[in-house]
């Protein structure tokens, strides 16, 4: 029996669900969940035990008898309590021992253990998509019925939560404010976490450059620009990262060529929802991101970060070690440091001719295509690149006499 924790095989399944247990105990408690000796009189759902059934009913009653002594939010369950209790402590008692990472539940750990070995046991029967734990593959299953349904944009979700969050896109609501500068927030843990810059609560100090951050999780990750431990591995490259969302990025953009989100203004694809979501902005001209210092809106993140460090003078600027040129991105800096070593590891398929960037050969493929996609808005004359319209525009604007064009 003992060599089953270690196999990981599990011998005894049930005859209803095909649901599989590593012993007859566990198998005979799940029983219980297909017979109405524990059930629900409100809903009719079953539970493997009077204990679970006692937790279930407090969801329909309302009832939370456990109470946070810091910010009085209540809970029903003991141990959720305690959980919550370490975002106030700080306390991170679930380490990992391939990068440091820490965790405030031993499950959380289990579940990020499988982004060092790129385990995804759990794989969706409808798109293959692959997950870490059976419980994520449950609530991804209900993004493919119609269960929480956006009734806007008919978009499909995992859970009542997340269908609530995504309609405040809709809605625009942001209903947590703060008390301090009254931004708003959609979330209530993004406004905990922002709390924290006006009060000082917890704030994490790297000891090596000063810059200060209100999660431990993002000065672990911050530490290793100065240390630079990678410890994320591709598995189909063997390039490293100091983060698993990079390495995710990384896979996702140099690995895969599925672009399923598509633009629908101009018919765009991209990779990313996210990348989707930011390019929408230069069709609807939204600024989303304000300066907490001046009435200066922008249409990017990395438009607001140079804003911050050029007139503000918040945040660190990153020095090229060549020519003192300064940057305020690490994926740009080192795309500059590529044309100082002379590395060009993009290479044209049609003439062989190589690029420091895969930005600088995806322009220049546009030279063997007859595809021209930019156009003079005063003209309509079209270009293959954006440099070339951007330079025909200057004079055409000046021959039609329309400067402000």
């Amino acid at each position: 029996m003992h060599k089953q924790i270690h196999t990981g095989e599990k011998l005894y399944s049930c005859p209803q669900c095909d649901k599989c247990f590593n012993t007859q105990h566990c198998l005979r408690k799940h029983m219980n969940s297909h017979s109405s000796k524990y059930k629900c009189t409100e809903c009719g759902k079953c539970f493997v035990s009077n204990h679970m059934l006692m937790l279930h009913m407090r969801t329909h009653s309302g009832e939370k008898p456990f109470e946070c002594s810091v910010c009085s939010k209540r809970f029903t369950q003991s141990y959720s309590l305690v959980v919550h209790s370490r975002i106030h402590s700080g306390e991170k008692p679930h380490k990992c021992h391939e990068c440091g990472k820490e965790f405030n539940r031993s499950v959380n750990l289990t579940r990020h253990m499988r982004v060092h070995t790129a385990d995804k046991p759990y794989k969706c029967s409808l798109c293959d998509k692959c997950f870490n734990t059976e419980h994520s593959l449950r609530i991804h299953m209900n993004t493919h019925s119609s269960k929480y349904k956006c009734t806007e944009c008919g978009k499909c979700f995992m859970n009542n939560y997340k269908l609530t969050k995504h309609r405040r896109t809709h809605s625009g609501e942001k209903p947590f404010q703060c008390t301090v500068c009254a931004k708003r927030f959609t979330r209530s843990d993004h406004l905990v976490t922002h709390s924290r810059i006006h009060s000082g609560e917890n704030v994490y100090k790297c000891p090596l450059c000063q810059k200060v951050y209100t999660q431990s999780g993002t000065l672990n990750a911050h530490m290793r620009v100065h240390t630079g431990v990678r410890p994320y591995k591709c598995s189909l490259c063997d390039k490293r990262f100091s983060t698993s969302s990079n390495l995710h990025s990384h896979k996702r953009n140099v690995h895969n060529n599925r672009r399923p989100h598509d633009c629908s203004y101009c018919g765009k694809l991209f990779k990313s929802s996210r990348e989707l979501k930011s390019h929408v902005h230069t069709h609807t001209g939204e600024k989303p991101y304000s300066c907490r210092h001046c009435s200066d809106c922008f249409t990017f993140r990395s438009q607001l970060k140079r804003h911050l460090l050029k007139s503000h003078n918040e945040g660190t600027w990153l020095l090229c070690h060549i020519c003192s040129k300064m940057f305020t991105a690490t994926g740009i800096l080192k795309r500059h440091l590529l044309r100082h070593e002379r590395v060009k590891p993009y290479v044209c398929s049609e003439c062989a001719k190589r690029f420091c960037t895969a930005s600088d050969m995806k322009t220049h493929l546009l030279i063997h295509s007859d595809v021209k996609r930019f156009c003079c808005g005063a003209c309509g004359t079209l270009f293959r690149c954006k440099q070339s319209v951007t330079r025909h525009l200057a004079e055409c604007s000046c021959e039609l006499g329309c400067d402000g064009v």
